[in-house]
């Protein structure tokens, strides 16, 4: 008999310690970030997908109209992206520098709707 209580009450504080930490991680306002998002990932209607509202970040943070954003892997709901972007913003800048350039004007969206940039390709009028 003592030996079933024991893994029981293991268990119990083992998923205990999993529902204190994840009751102290999502506040009500990231409860509703992640409701918002998850309403913008599936687009009814007339609203904009988060492919075009990543594109269009994109282009007001770069200067450019020059930016491709799809959803990678056949995903329609743009939680993985492939990027390819040309502005003069890049130049004189190492390809990392270019990319920080890409993130910091997706940084809202990688919050929440978008899960993963899976390519980035980031040049400038020369390169292309």
């Amino acid at each position: 008999m003592k030996a079933t209580i024991l893994p029981i009450a293991m268990f119990s504080s083992f998923a205990r310690s999993f529902t204190v930490q994840s009751r102290h991680n999502i506040s009500r306002q990231n409860a509703g970030a992640m409701i918002l998002s998850r309403r913008w990932m599936s687009t009814p209607g007339g609203d904009t997908s988060i492919v075009e509202i990543c594109r269009s970040k994109i282009a007001a943070a770069l200067e450019t109209e020059d930016v491709k954003v799809t959803g990678a892997y056949d995903d329609p709901n743009g939680s993985h992206i492939a990027i390819e972007v040309v502005s003069d913003k890049f130049d004189g800048k190492r390809p990392v520098q270019r990319q920080q350039l890409v993130y910091k004007a997706l940084w809202e969206e990688l919050q929440g709707p978008v899960h993963a940039v899976d390519s980035m390709i980031c040049k400038t009028p020369a390169e292309k």
